[in-house]
């Protein structure tokens, strides 16, 4: 809050402070000049208890509700709120006491005694002070409500900041890692002195074209990613030639779907790098379909039980993206067998459509 909003809020808040303070006055008027019992003046009677009915209304609201009640420490709220209602009690009885020896001049023995009426002039001076805390609760539980609400916008709003910055440190990853991989087989290649090198430097352009302008999208287009484990293929076919027998199977006709791009070629990679050939041949079959609200992805390569399959930093990397992009929303399976290598990923699509 700013110096010029204080300069305001203060007198503001003195004359709603008096305001309230002046019709709690005539409340208490009004109330004892009903079948009232004093020979006196009843405003000037009433005028007496209003410091004691604000010396307690102020304790309350200020001390014990905000130092110990909201603070949780119950002990001292009773305790002091105690001690408050004992003294509140000797100040009601000396108000009463030293107003009706001001309305009678003084003189004790022309005094006029309030009798029972005294309890009834002590709860008033006590509804006050408890609608009054009532109030200020109140307040304070929405002022705190508000202040936590804020508190965890705050929050989620780091723990987005965190995951955006996570997630823009994992696509970071993306680049130089299948790079690397996809330089490797030209550099081959180049070596052999292949007349397939031209096309494959087209299909790897085609590839950088993705992964400069697509995979920094959040989504991208199944077909599109689809598209991309092609041109994938294509180049590896041309590094394995007759040895690579890839199957793949495609589902996709439900519609557009999206999906956070280049989610399943680590598992394409993996299976390029660690796939073993079997009587002649390395083996991968790939099936993408769309079953209601779900992308199933399948991959499976020959391989042999023995061989040894670490989660590199590709799939490392699949998984960190997979929690962080689908969250309790996804189903990731990895099995070894005997002559197959497996991966098997279920997509949940519902809260991307809801996005939407």
């Amino acid at each position: 809050m700013t110096v010029k909003q204080l300069k305001y809020k203060r007198p503001k808040q003195i004359l709603l402070h008096l305001m309230f303070w002046c019709a709690v006055l005539f409340f208490f008027t009004s109330v004892f000049d009903v079948d009232n019992n004093i020979d006196s003046n009843v405003f000037y009677f009433s005028l007496f208890l209003m410091p004691v009915t604000i010396a307690t209304t102020y304790i309350s609201i200020y001390k014990l509700i905000p130092d110990y009640l909201m603070a949780k420490r119950y002990f001292l709220f009773g305790l002091y709120s105690i001690y408050t209602f004992i003294i509140s009690i000797f100040g009601i009885c000396l108000s009463i006491f030293f107003a009706l020896a001001y309305l009678s001049d003084f003189k004790f023995e022309k005094m006029n005694t309030v009798g029972r009426s005294a309890v009834f002039i002590m709860a008033c001076i006590y509804i006050v002070v408890l609608i009054v805390s009532a109030f200020k609760l109140l307040k304070l539980n929405l002022k705190q409500s508000k202040n936590n609400a804020e508190l965890q916008s705050k929050i989620l709003a780091t723990q987005l900041k965190l995951k955006e910055q996570e997630l823009k440190y994992l696509k970071m990853q993306i680049h130089p890692h299948f790079l690397f991989n996809t330089l490797n087989t030209m550099y081959g290649f180049a070596l052999k002195k292949a007349d397939e090198t031209p096309e494959m430097i087209l299909k790897l352009s085609n590839l950088l074209d993705y992964l400069l302008y697509q995979v920094d999208k959040p989504f991208v287009d199944l077909q599109e990613e689809i598209n991309h484990i092609e041109d994938y293929i294509s180049l590896e076919q041309m590094r394995f030639n007759d040895t690579l027998k890839v199957n793949i199977h495609k589902n996709t006709n439900n519609g557009t779907v999206e999906i956070a791009p280049m989610l399943f070629i680590p598992f394409v990679e993996n299976a390029f790098k660690h796939g073993v050939i079997l009587n002649g041949s390395l083996r991968i079959d790939i099936n993408i379909e769309i079953q209601s609200n779900s992308i199933l992805f399948t991959i499976k390569n020959s391989s042999t039980k023995d061989t040894s399959y670490i989660d590199g930093l590709g799939l490392e990397n699949i998984k960190k993206r997979l929690e962080l992009l689908y969250p309790n929303r996804y189903e990731l399976s990895i099995h070894n067998y005997k002559d197959m290598f497996e991966v098997f990923l279920k997509l949940n699509l519902k809260a991307n459509e809801k996005n939407g």
